[in-house]
């Protein structure tokens, strides 16, 4: 499954299928399998502040 979350402040899109190379996350990398501190590339906010998309 292909989920997606969205940065309330920003707007950018995690999306587990592509991970986060700007940070090392792998393709594949579930939300909740992010490092604790990992955050927003664009805006720097914790990943309390995305919320799943439908």
């Amino acid at each position: 499954m292909n989920r997606k979350f969205r940065c309330k402040v920003c707007g950018y899109i995690y999306n587990e299928e592509s991970g986060d190379a700007a940070t090392g996350i792998e393709p594949g990398t579930p939300f909740e399998e992010l490092p604790a501190g990992w955050r927003c590339p664009v805006c720097s906010v914790p990943k309390d502040e995305f919320d799943a998309m439908i």
